[in-house]
């Protein structure tokens, strides 16, 4: 049982992805509005360190939205080969806009495209004014060197809580719970299954 929940998450996502797995950093992140009605939907998970974990998307988006208005996230990832699942809390804040340009110029090209042109969450007449909107950007950007637009980014999570779920026989499962201290220490318990 480690003391640093972070050298323990690094452990077992390293294993998640030694494992060969799908998408080991796929991850539900559930939000919230201001007044508690929450929705979740699946995120990658594209850095962590001691500071949080870190994923990108489109501030506009409802979770963009959810988050301007209530900073607060849950985030699960969960490999049910190796029956294992992580959850975590935290405050939320945007990455720097350096972090974020550095992450996007890293994506593929029509990766970034479609982050230019996408108004993520809202309603399209149709498929192909989506298109018409890439032909736009290809003709526009020919060199395939669009910058990273305004309304995309990354945020943080900074967790103050971090459960590992090992799943075992019977469902006599280990759960040890990590929790924030005030001195940026964490506190460990076991938790019953």
């Amino acid at each position: 049982m480690s003391s640093d929940p972070i050298k323990l998450f690094r452990k077992w996502f390293d294993a998640a992805v030694g494992a060969g797995l799908a998408e080991p950093n796929a991850m539900t992140l559930a939000t919230a509005t201001r007044d508690g009605k929450p929705s979740a939907r699946m995120v990658l998970l594209k850095g962590f360190d001691e500071r949080g974990f870190v994923f990108y998307t489109n501030y506009n988006s409802r979770k963009g939205r959810e988050l301007d208005k209530n900073p607060h996230a849950a985030l699960v990832l969960f490999w049910q080969p190796l029956e294992r699942q992580i959850r975590i809390t935290g405050r939320v804040t945007k990455v720097s806009p350096e972090e974020s340009d550095q992450y996007f110029h890293s994506r593929p090209l029509g990766s970034r495209f479609s982050a230019s042109i996408s108004k993520q969450s809202s309603v399209i007449a149709s498929r192909a004014v989506l298109l018409q909107k890439l032909k736009k950007i290809e003709k526009k950007y020919p060199l395939g060197d669009p910058p990273r637009p305004i309304h995309w980014g990354g945020y943080r999570v900074h967790p103050n809580e971090i459960e590992f779920w090992q799943g075992g026989k019977f469902r006599l499962h280990d759960r040890l719970r990590y929790r924030l201290r005030r001195d940026g220490s964490w506190s460990v318990d076991r938790l019953s299954p």
